[in-house]
């Protein structure tokens, strides 16, 4: 398996990704969609790292980096999710309209 490979899957899951986020209405399923597309950055980078840079462990870095920005966001997200829940009975991301005036 060549570069190509992996870039053509990290390009396939962030366009399952992008279309999931922009398209569907729960929040949660809107969560799992960004945390599909940083999981498709994270194979990029370690595919680029392994083959334009094999000896560095640059990709692998950023990969970790990316894993742990994701968890971070999930927890954020989730709490944000549980709290419009309690307060509305509704995650549907159309009927969320807090910042509005």
């Amino acid at each position: 398996m060549g570069l190509n490979h992996y870039l053509v899957l990290s390009a396939v899951l962030f366009g399952i990704g992008l279309w999931g986020a922009l398209s569907k209405k729960s929040a949660v399923v809107i969560l799992m969609c960004i945390e599909l597309m940083l999981n498709a950055a994270a194979i990029a980078m370690v595919a680029f790292s392994r083959f334009v840079a094999p000896d560095l462990l640059t990709g692998q870095v950023f990969a970790i980096f990316i894993i742990v920005v994701a968890a971070a966001e999930a927890t954020v997200a989730l709490a944000i999710i549980m709290s419009i829940y309690r307060s509305r009975d509704s995650i549907d991301a159309t009927k969320i309209d807090l910042m509005k005036w």
